[in-house]
């Protein structure tokens, strides 16, 4: 991965943080919004740098939350009235523009 600057990674963090309730954006999304070349150097930088986001509202292009995140992202998710069908959020209904 090529080296992110900390203007990147405080880009992204409010790019997350704006993501409202109700809304879902994907790393793709995010990383277009920020100027990165790669949906996964927002995985990166949620992964370690994310725990204070609302890092359950960045989905895969899929729909799909990653496998080890499922159960508790599609909960989160559910509180604030997004709904998954067989582990799916329809994107279309709920997907956050920037």
């Amino acid at each position: 991965m090529a080296a992110v600057t900390d203007e990147q990674v405080e880009l992204v963090r409010a790019l997350i943080g704006e993501i409202p309730a109700g809304r879902v954006a994907t790393y793709g999304d995010i990383a277009a919004a920020a100027g990165l070349s790669s949906a996964r150097t927002v995985g990166w930088i949620l992964r370690i740098d994310g725990a204070d986001l609302p890092w359950h509202r960045v989905i895969g292009a899929s729909g799909r939350p990653a496998a080890h995140l499922q159960t508790k992202q599609l909960e989160l998710l559910r509180a604030e009235g997004v709904l998954a069908v067989d582990g799916r959020v329809d994107l279309r209904s709920v997907r956050h523009r920037f």
